[in-house]
């Protein structure tokens, strides 16, 4: 938390502990002398612009159980180890805010043993920390312990002393991209799990229902699909749970810790239902198509069923008929006859004198 700027040293005394440079102004690549400290245990270069790859020669640090790169400038894919036993004692790892890229890698998830093995404490005894014995004094040991700002349950928090059950990784920010590997559910010790905004697809993995001991999971702003499993109702000290802005669907599981979280941790997937959700899960509504010109029969047009319409069309053509056949008949009305081109009956012709006096004349009308 200072203004250092520049390079990093090429080389740093072989029997280091404890390198915190974290929120500085440091550039440029990572020195491989770190590799030749073998005491090394503690790695925080968070905050800073170094722009390199991921360091995968720190694999060999057996004794290494804090590795901060978080908020800088790394990038490029993160290749699978090829050691049998790489980064035997992490327990801290946090490389979030850069830009990694490609698959998340299934090396580094499956062979983290100290995320693999769950640190038993008993009730009686006091929280270990990570700490490093500096000097005896007086009958006691004096006694130096790291401090770590990580992501936890959503909110940025500085960590005074770091607990040795303490076990979380953090690949936030990224551009990962593919599936959630099933390998993740060996990781037992985990506490904490943050994927959240990268690329990820597919399905959340069953096997994440095995990481019992996890109390928070993000894995929001992805593009997961499919259902929440089942499996994670089996988390029983789960406290924070972020799914928002993807694409899951289905009815949210429900039970245990799962009746404790709110519709922040679902929104913006717009296929889930059931609770803490208002869409209830059901039978999808029938979608009942506009009823074609031709459906004169059909119910919802008439508001009754179709035998009364057909008995009502059936007398409206018998009395239709026979109307049409008594205008024929009798010839009248003569425009209706002669618009279907029928012949008018004749008229019969009558003769008749009327008398008209004029003057005392008498004259013969002849009117037909």
């Amino acid at each position: 938390m200072n203004k250092f700027h520049g390079t990093l040293p090429s080389n740093f005394p072989k029997g280091i502990n404890i390198l915190n440079l974290n929120g500085n102004l440091l550039e440029g690549l990572l020195p491989k002398s770190l590799s030749h400290c073998k005491s090394l245990e503690v790695l925080n270069l968070g905050n800073n612009r170094l722009e390199d790859k991921f360091p995968d020669w720190l694999q060999t640090l057996q004794d290494l159980k804090v590795l901060v790169l978080r908020d800088n400038r790394f990038h490029g894919p993160i290749a699978n180890l090829k050691i049998k036993h790489p980064f035997l004692s992490l327990a801290i790892f946090d490389i979030s805010g850069n830009n990694f890229s490609g698959p998340l890698p299934k090396g580094y998830l499956n062979f983290f043993k100290a995320m693999k093995n769950v640190t038993q404490v008993k009730e009686h005894d006091s929280l270990p920390y990570m700490k490093i014995r500096l000097f005896y004094e007086i009958d006691s040991f004096v006694y130096y312990y790291d401090s770590v700002t990580l992501t936890l349950k959503g909110t940025n928090m500085q960590m005074v002393k770091i607990p040795t059950i303490f076990v979380s990784k953090d690949l936030s920010r990224n551009k990962f991209e593919g599936e959630i590997p099933n390998v993740i559910g060996k990781l037992h010790a985990l506490i904490g799990l943050n994927l959240s905004h990268n690329r990820l697809t597919g399905p959340i993995p069953q096997s994440m229902g095995n990481l019992s001991n996890l109390e928070w999971l993000d894995l929001s702003s992805n593009m997961l699909t499919g259902v929440i499993p089942a499996q994670l109702t089996n988390l029983g000290f789960l406290e924070f749970l972020n799914l928002s802005n993807n694409h899951l669907e289905g009815e949210i599981p429900q039970g245990k810790q799962f009746s404790t979280f709110s519709n922040d941790s679902y929104e913006g997937n717009l296929g889930l239902c059931g609770f803490p959700l208002s869409k209830i899960c059901g039978p999808e509504p029938q979608h009942h198509s506009p009823p074609a010109d031709n459906n004169i029969w059909s119910e919802e047009k008439f508001g009754f069923g179709w035998k009364p319409v057909a008995i009502g069309y059936g007398c409206g053509f018998v009395i239709g008929i026979g109307l049409g056949y008594l205008v024929f008949l009798i010839g009248k009305p003569r425009w209706l006859v002669m618009i279907f081109g029928g012949q008018p009956k004749r008229r019969v012709s009558r003769r008749r004198a009327r008398v008209r006096r004029s003057n005392g004349s008498t004259q013969m009308v002849q009117m037909s």
